[in-house]
């Protein structure tokens, strides 16, 4: 590809799961926030919870500072207290729901362009009622982001049998889901991530076609889907980890599936963010880097 990658791609990091000992909403989180701030290579951050107001603030003032774009992810909300926003028992959705709505209140101090979550755990004999369960809780939740101002709300896709093991989860169920939510809310969409495309045993084609209409932010990353192996499931390792399943080829036909789409255009540069985790004694610094040389390689080939 001869056009520069700024002329399609407003490209992103996930500040928290780069620096995980943030994700508790605590630590380093205005010093590793500003690192990413003054990296003229991205022009996103995504972040997750933060207990403390002061540190809002000043992520925000860093972010405005640097004009950067600012997303919201809720996963480690849910992830750390093991709450389920399409649990059977109703008591237990409605305190993952209040959980949400908090970031959403969150992701709007902050001044986030955009709100992400996840779905959660189900067992396969009662799955459509947890389906039921979980677009009852999304239009409420896009609901109350709407009312707030106009900030979209997506549904990020996971594994369903591998590592967090999500209702969505596969494909077809994703469109299923943006199908039903849409009918109700307008600002909702779908995430879908690279990185487990292999864990949802699809192909790159598999996973983005069928929600290519509700598709409205992507990320990239890499995983291991050997059992056992080190770094296997949703670890996101760096590019080039041993026995991995993601590298440049990968990310090329991404890219090109993500441009047969519409995703990708010069219209509207699109977001596409590194997920990407330190493993074991990695320099997340090295890691970063990693990612940048590997999609700068990936493009060229474009």
């Amino acid at each position: 590809m001869n056009q520069p990658i700024e002329r399609y791609l407003k490209v992103g990091l996930v500040h928290y799961m780069a620096y995980p000992l943030t994700a508790g909403g605590e630590g380093e989180i205005v010093e590793s926030v500003g690192r990413i701030c003054a990296d003229e290579y991205f022009q996103v951050i995504e972040v997750a919870w933060m207990k403390d107001a002061s540190v809002r603030h000043k992520v925000r003032k860093m972010v405005e500072e640097s004009a950067m774009t600012l997303t919201y992810g809720a996963h480690p909300r849910l992830l750390r207290t093991k709450q389920n926003i399409n649990s059977l028992d109703e008591a237990q959705r409605l305190i993952a729901l209040a959980n949400l709505k908090e970031g959403v209140d969150e992701a709007y101090e902050l001044g986030a362009g955009g709100y992400a979550f996840l779905s959660g755990q189900y067992d396969e004999a009662t799955k459509e009622e947890s389906f039921r369960q979980l677009v009852a809780s999304t239009v409420e939740l896009c609901r109350y982001a709407k009312e707030k101002d106009d900030m979209p709300v997506n549904l990020s896709v996971f594994d369903y049998d591998a590592d967090k093991c999500c209702l969505i989860g596969p494909a077809p169920l994703a469109a299923g889901l943006a199908s039903e939510v849409c009918k109700k809310a307008d600002n909702f969409g779908l995430l879908v991530d690279l990185t487990h495309i292999p864990l949802l045993h699809e192909t790159i084609r598999e996973s983005l076609l069928p929600v290519a209409k509700y598709l409205k932010h992507v990320h990239i990353g890499n995983s291991v889907i050997v059992p056992g192996a080190p770094g296997y499931g949703d670890q996101h390792p760096r590019f080039g980890f041993p026995g991995s399943a993601n590298g440049i080829p990968e990310i090329v036909e991404f890219l090109q599936v993500l441009f047969e789409i519409g995703y990708l255009n010069e219209e509207r540069p699109a977001i596409l963010s590194f997920e990407v985790k330190p493993f074991g004694d990695d320099d997340i610094e090295m890691v970063i880097a990693n990612a940048k040389r590997t999609l700068n390689a990936a493009w060229a080939r474009m």
